[in-house]
């Protein structure tokens, strides 16, 4: 019995604190975003989206109060088991799955409806640090790298089979924790890579970026490279490099063209210039931005804000959260709720490195690289500056399929800090 209460002392009440004051500003901002003054919307009513909000969150209590009762040791110990039942999930869904706004990646019971794509993450971020922690892997290795990127690529590519190309991208983010723990610098730095080529290839002709990347080979070779290191080898090698640099430039426009499906392709044109579509798939980016200016400095005020009220943009309580934020609580009000989250993603950095064993540090990356690509990601598109594909907002976000796997994502890895005191160091 001391050894619990101890394990219950142990937990970061920081994080804890952290947690519920991104849930209940979360909270507060879904009942503006759906709050009508002529019907007097209740908070505590089920009929509205903010009541279901309310009993999301309610139930989380739960889901906490029993994976802190669970031991640490179950979640490394069933690692694969639970990967397993996530993939299972995910075939389902392309079986039995409904379509809801264009996803095929819903189960529906009765009125209730679940994605499994969300709880994937937990799964293949406990199969991730289960597998890192084997004494035989070494990331070093090819035969390694090819067994972790078959863990990434497998639930990976069955949410794309279902349509949901927005929660599959989240599961790149898993090349931070893989960083960390010792694979080589040059994978991230082609991912990086490939995404600013990409990016580029969107604005600009590819003559002239294959020009400038031939410019900056020529560059590099006769300005960084030693003069000792200028062989005939080196020659080919950095000619291989920015070589494939421009094939992959000039496949961009092919895959843009005839790989991504009509709407991906208008959202990405979107991005290009909001004004394109603005009254189809510009739409949403368009007045996001009119309703987070029109906050200014210190906002409309809670429940006054005009472009919430009147639903110009849609999604608002879900993918659009953060619109509400700035239109009510203006430049403020945003900057407090950005300070918040990059408040919850350091602590859980600074957690995850004071770690004594190497599966509950990777797995603490695991969590802070999938918070920080949502955060990064749907407030970037709320503002112009990302694609929009439709993922939520942590913690802020209506959807219990959201709340739940984040919650349970976030206190899985509170539960194995708690432990580390009773721990021998393993890392």
């Amino acid at each position: 019995m001391a050894r619990n209460e101890h394990i219950t002392q142990n937990i970061d009440w920081l994080t804890v604190l952290i947690y519920a004051a991104c849930v209940t500003t979360g909270l507060f901002n879904v009942y503006a975003a759906v709050y009508n003054p002529e019907e007097q919307t209740k908070l505590f009513d089920l009929s509205n989206n903010a009541g279901r909000q309310l009993m999301f969150i309610s139930s989380s209590v739960l889901l906490i109060i029993a994976i802190l009762v669970i031991d640490h040791k179950f979640w490394e110990a069933l690692a694969p088991i639970i990967y397993g039942f996530s993939i299972f999930l995910l075939l389902a869904v392309l079986v039995v799955g409904s379509e809801i706004k264009g996803s095929h990646s819903w189960i529906k019971m009765g009125s209730f409806s679940l994605q499994p794509a969300e709880f994937s993450k937990i799964g293949t971020a406990l199969m991730i640090s289960k597998f890192i922690t084997q004494p035989n892997v070494n990331l070093n290795k090819f035969r390694d790298q090819l067994w972790v990127a078959g863990i990434i690529a497998l639930p990976m590519l069955l949410i794309l089979v279902s349509k949901e190309t927005g929660c599959a991208l989240v599961f790149s983010s898993f090349m931070i924790v893989l960083y960390r723990e010792g694979i080589q610098g040059i994978y991230p730095a082609m991912l990086l890579t490939a995404i600013v080529l990409f990016i580029l290839s969107l604005f600009f002709p590819i003559l002239y970026i294959c020009v400038g990347l031939a410019v900056l080979a020529a560059l590099v070779y006769r300005f960084i490279i030693p003069r000792y290191d200028r062989t005939k080898k080196t020659l080919v090698n950095l000619s291989l490099v920015f070589g494939m640099m421009m094939l992959f430039v000039s496949s961009v426009d092919f895959f843009t063209k005839h790989v991504l499906q009509p709407h991906q392709r208008k959202r990405i044109d979107v991005l290009i210039d909001p004004k394109a579509d603005p009254t189809g798939k510009g739409w949403n980016v368009i007045q996001s931005k009119i309703a987070i200016g029109s906050g200014r400095l210190w906002g409309k005020g809670f429940l006054d804000g005009t472009q919430t009220k009147f639903n110009f943009v849609p999604e608002q309580h879900s993918d659009f959260i953060f619109c509400t934020i700035g239109e009510e609580h203006g430049f403020v009000g945003s900057a407090a709720v950005v300070l918040l989250i990059l408040g919850l993603m350091c602590r859980v950095i600074f957690l995850a490195e004071r770690q004594r064993t190497r599966f509950a540090r990777a797995y603490g990356y695991c969590v802070a690289g999938i918070l920080f690509f949502h955060f990064l990601v749907n407030i970037g598109m709320t503002i112009g500056l990302m694609v929009v594909i439709g993922i939520p907002l942590p913690f802020f976000s209506y959807g219990g399929s959201s709340m739940w796997a984040f919650t349970i994502l976030l206190f899985i890895f509170l539960k194995l800090d708690a432990q580390r005191p009773f721990t021998l160091s393993r890392t």
